[in-house]
């Protein structure tokens, strides 16, 4: 008999990572449906009911939906009575399991999603965080990083906690277009300018871009045609990063607030950055794996999962918190240095496909499940 297993997620629009998950968990042993709390429709959604899985919608909006969203979950567990229920991010654990123990799920398993932001930024949070651990019955961290904060920061069993890398379709990565590629230039690069220095990553403190401007400042006095791209460009942070910006010159920096195509998106950067400001800024810090999956020479910090596989000049140039002159460096390097740039390239492809392809994380979700 199928093992009967409910989703809960909250503000997602696209996420290839649940689009992986539902299509390759194994369909003769799980039944997974799925409930989203979403503004409105999303993309997410739309490619779930294409696949013929069964959603919910539920409106939400913030804070001022909760106890709706909260009676219409447990009517929804209650009807479907699943043999556990799984929730990811912080507005659907908090309200789905909750529900979940109400309605009587026994296992109720929560992924964290974040970091130490909390603690360090909105302590008064990290309550909720508390109650949200307390109420699951498993809590799957997707990095040593996270752990490390349950155990040693929320004062979580570590019995309770299952270290569970995130997976990717690393094909995904490889079976780029050429066709495809060339279209981004003409849209995002339009006077072919070189290097193209590139970050992913949401407007926010933590991630770092308070350094990665000065430094790129420093590489157009070298390379006046340099480009800076950034991806993903929308947060809390943007009036300070902008702030930033104005003191590049306009032709020599692009924002993009989305774009779709990220394994493409990749393929127009000589070199890629991304440094958070602490070692538990990131709980994963997806853009690690992606960044060397689609073989583009890459600018870390240590943050999150970096913490257990990066290494400095093997699979990355590796440089410290908060330091725009080291991140200077370790960009005019990986442009001058080609021989290291192929290395690390070479190196970060082997790594990436050893410990965080999309099959080890399926079977490992499976064996939890299972038990």
């Amino acid at each position: 008999m199928k093992k009967s297993i409910v989703y809960i997620l909250s503000n997602i629009d696209k996420a290839l990572a649940f689009e992986w998950i539902a299509t390759r968990l194994n369909k003769d042993k799980f039944a997974l449906k799925f409930i989203l709390l979403n503004p409105g429709s999303s993309a997410l959604q739309k490619f779930l009911i294409k696949e013929n899985f069964k959603v919910y919608s539920i409106k939400y909006t913030g804070k001022k939906d909760l106890p709706k969203a909260f009676i219409e979950i447990y009517r929804i567990l209650r009807k479907e009575n699943p043999s556990l229920l799984h929730t990811h991010l912080f507005d659907a654990s908090l309200i789905g399991l909750a529900a979940g123990k109400l309605a009587g799920i026994n296992k109720r398993i929560f992924t964290r999603h974040h970091g130490n932001q909390h603690h360090a930024y909105f302590p008064k949070a990290v309550r909720y965080d508390k109650l949200i651990n307390a109420l699951a019955t498993t809590i799957v961290a997707p990095s040593v990083s996270v752990k490390d904060i349950l155990v040693n920061l929320e004062n979580v069993k570590p019995a309770k906690v299952k270290v569970i890398h995130h997976g990717f379709d690393l094909s995904y990565f490889n079976q780029v277009k050429e066709v495809v590629i060339t279209g981004l230039k003409h849209q995002y690069n339009p006077e072919n300018q070189w290097p193209v220095v590139g970050v992913i990553s949401r407007y926010t403190e933590l991630k770092g871009l308070q350094y990665v401007i000065p430094a790129f400042k420093k590489i157009i006095e070298v390379y006046p045609d340099a480009l800076l791209i950034l991806a993903n460009a929308t947060g809390d942070y943007k009036a300070q990063v902008q702030e930033h910006l104005k003191t590049l010159p306009e032709k020599n920096y692009t924002e993009i607030a989305f774009e779709p195509d990220i394994a493409s998106l990749y393929q127009l950067f000589e070199v890629f950055v991304h440094v958070p400001v602490a070692a538990s800024s990131e709980a994963f810090g997806q853009t690690y794996i992606e960044a060397l999956a689609a073989g583009v020479p890459s600018v870390f910090t240590l943050s999150g999962v970096a913490n257990e596989f990066i290494r400095h000049q093997e699979n990355a140039y590796v440089v410290p918190y908060q330091d725009a002159d080291a991140i200077y460096a370790g960009m005019l390097e990986l442009i001058r240095n080609q021989d290291l740039a192929n290395h690390i390239t070479d190196q970060g492809r082997q790594d990436v496909a050893a410990r965080f392809s999309l099959p080890v994380m399926i079977s490992a979700l499976e064996a939890l499940y299972e038990q």
